[in-house]
């Protein structure tokens, strides 16, 4: 476990198992053109987008009748707004995910080909390009994040110091007291309060705006999972089993500050957790059954209710959208032996019988992955009054299609230079059973692809792209093909039976591949 890094992994198939319902998929090959979509609503509504790190569809019960993990807060999600059971992210691991989401593009599309930053890493997003923070703000939003980043800053060096923004672990020569540049605040936040990458990841300190809020007087030893850390400078205010807390109470406040204001609000709320380390607040210990990963999870439902109470309690909730969603699948593997040890019986295993918990539900794979485990994902959306409470979408959407959404809402006009694979789910959220206008582009954490139309996934390379075995190649032969309709399981690859239609596939990925864009707009 020492030596894991974010890079391309190879792990191990797991085949779908069949108890899990799942609702129907649709069958169809669709045209590259933009949704058609309603009127803007005229209103301006706050934002409160949340995303977990690596929750897992399997994970949330109203998703997974079969998991045991208590998740009434995002069941509430459930009840009250629209559940998409077909969601993607854009990637099957954090970076490329959170950047997609951001900016409404492809992050392969960027210089990140493969895998993840670091702590340390410098800015992926280019200052010129447009995030849904930039576009709320032109639309009079006070914009805030709170929770992490994982999208490179440019940190302060000591006189002399370069920097290894490659070193994972150590100090590269950070000046603690100096200004960071190209973080948040630079990319359409008007504040921020994050960490800078993953909870496993060094430096384990906090950042607001600008600046370090402590200089580190500890070195974080390594560590082995479930606590899975990497060695690094931490600050005495850092405790890692409670940093999921320290970020809902920032959330909780700034909440309460903008209740008090008169200009609508967008706060970007991504999670640390259940991401490794799997070190639930000792308050959860033990709540489930399922070891540190199922109380972890137990944990980010509780912190999801309190946001929600919170916004209840102010008196925000009829004019907020909520949308909550994970930035890829569970990094828990599934066990189909049924003795084999798992996460239950010693929490140091990384992995769960099929019998004890599916984290990813009935999907293939795991995090990392280019099958439906490392990217299909819970997708929530509230909106008191515009969207029919206990409602469901079945049509394949990505996490890229939340920027245009938002645009449309407030009536930002999009063009060709933004957003270029977002498509707005607005009309979907009015009732509209329309598909998106495009196909969904899936990508591992290796740089595998896979295109999704209708029922039909095509997968260009011959393994996972990522964790599981076999791994595979990027466009490595033979392709593989599947009908999600009939098997969302992936269990039978039918690449050699329809020969036609991974031609067309594979035509239309690579248009919307070497066109730059998904979308095209006026």
């Amino acid at each position: 476990m020492m030596r894991e890094r974010y890079r391309p992994w190879r792990v191990a198939m797991v085949i779908m198992s069949t108890t899990c319902a799942l609702l129907p998929c649709r069958r169809g090959l669709t045209d590259q053109h933009a949704t058609t979509s309603v009127k803007s609503t005229g209103k301006r509504p706050n934002i409160v987008l949340i995303m977990a790190d690596d929750m897992g569809f399997g994970d949330v019960h109203a998703l997974n009748a079969e998991s045991t993990i208590p998740t009434p807060n995002l069941d509430r999600l459930a009840r009250e707004g629209m559940t998409f059971t077909d969601a993607h992210t854009p990637s099957a691991v954090c970076t490329p995910t959170r950047y997609g989401l951001l900016t409404g593009r492809y992050c392969w599309r960027s210089k990140l080909k493969r895998g993840v930053l670091g702590g340390y890493s410098p800015p992926l997003i280019d200052p010129a390009r447009r995030t849904i923070a930039t576009m709320l703000r032109s639309k009079g939003y006070h914009t805030a994040t709170i929770g992490k980043w994982h999208l490179g800053m440019q940190m302060p060096m000591l006189d002399g110091k370069k920097g290894d923004t490659s070193n994972w672990a150590g100090d590269p020569g950070i000046d603690w007291t100096g200004k960071i540049q190209h973080g948040p605040t630079a990319r359409g936040f008007d504040e921020c309060f994050n960490v800078s990458a993953s909870l496993d990841m060094a430096p384990y300190v906090f950042i607001r705006n600008e600046r370090f809020t402590k200089q580190p007087t500890h070195q974080q030893p390594a560590l082995k999972f479930p606590d899975f850390v990497r060695a690094g400078p931490r600050a005495d205010d850092f405790n890692i089993d409670e940093v999921l807390d320290r970020l809902t109470s920032e959330v909780v406040s700034h909440l309460k500050t903008r209740a008090a204001a008169k200009t609508p609000f967008f706060l970007y709320f991504p999670l640390t957790a259940p991401h490794k380390p799997a070190t639930p607040h000792e308050r959860f210990r033990g709540k489930t059954k399922l070891g540190p990963y199922g109380d972890f999870v137990a944990q980010v439902d509780g912190s999801i209710g309190t946001v929600l109470d919170t916004l209840d309690e102010l008196k925000l909730t009829e004019n907020t959208i909520v949308f909550y969603t994970s930035d890829n699948g569970s990094y828990m593997y599934r066990f189909d032996a049924a003795d084999k040890a798992d996460h239950v019986d010693d929490p140091s295993i990384q992995g769960f019988r099929a019998a004890h918990h599916r984290a990813n539900g009935p999907w293939r794979g795991t995090k990392a992955d280019i099958w439906e485990a490392g990217h299909h994902v819970p997708f929530f959306v509230r909106w008191p009054k515009h969207v029919k409470p206990n409602s469901r979408s079945v049509q394949p959407v990505c996490l890229t299609d939340v920027f245009a959404t938002c645009a449309e809402i407030v009536g930002a006009k999009l063009d060709n230079a933004s957003a270029e694979d977002s498509f707005s789910l607005l009309p979907t959220l009015n009732g509209d059973s329309a598909r998106r206008g495009a196909p969904v582009i899936h990508h591992s954490v290796a740089g595998m692809f896979a295109i999704r139309d209708g029922d039909w996934k095509l997968v260009l390379g011959n393994g996972s792209g990522g964790r599981q075995a076999p791994k595979g190649k990027p466009f490595g032969k033979p392709y593989q093909l599947y009908d999600l309709a009939k098997e969302p399981g992936e269990a039978t690859d039918l690449a050699s039976k329809h020969a036609d239609v991974v031609e067309s596939l594979v035509a239309r990925f690579q248009k919307i591949h070497d066109s730059g864009r998904s979308v095209q707009r006026d």
